[in-house]
């Protein structure tokens, strides 16, 4: 059997296991998290721009921390993304909050919703958060190529 038809087989037989075990073949294309966040320390008026601390946060509050804006709310300060002006017009502020589609089909159906993550001003980086509405919460750090769900655990 030549090495073309070995991976082939491996493929069906992986594919085949997924299918008929009940796993979700989405959960073939996230990334495992095996971190659980500890958000006890997370207050309400804190401003937090990490991953686990606003995972934490949202958790917690279902809600964004306050040093976050949607991009409209940024516009009416003045924001030009293609100026990387949002800390001169906004300071100590991120983008959050705005709608996520899903076009690429990516993560689960739900209603979801964006955040940028470690934002320290100038132009936004490739890091974002999407949390829905039911409670899920995943990373990307490449903008939106691939993402990893946040297990908030047993956290409080």
């Amino acid at each position: 059997m030549n090495k073309l038809s070995r991976f082939i087989l491996v493929l069906f037989v992986t594919l085949g296991v997924a299918i008929f075990s009940g796993e979700d073949i989405l959960d073939l294309f996230l990334e495992p998290n095996d971190q659980t966040v500890d958000h006890s320390n997370i207050e309400e008026t804190g401003h937090y721009t990490t991953v686990d601390e606003v995972s934490a946060y949202i958790t917690h509050y279902q809600a964004l921390p306050s040093n976050y804006l949607t991009k409209d709310e940024a516009y009416d300060l003045g924001w030009e993304p293609d100026e990387g002006n949002l800390h001169d017009v906004a300071p100590g502020m991120s983008i959050g909050g705005d709608p996520f589609y899903n076009r690429e089909g990516r993560l689960p159906n739900a209603t979801y919703y964006e955040a940028d993550i470690d934002y320290t001003g100038d132009y936004r980086n490739e890091k974002r958060l999407v949390y829905s509405n039911e409670g899920t919460i995943y990373y990307t750090d490449n903008h939106y190529e691939s993402f990893r769900e946040i297990d908030m655990g047993e956290a409080k």
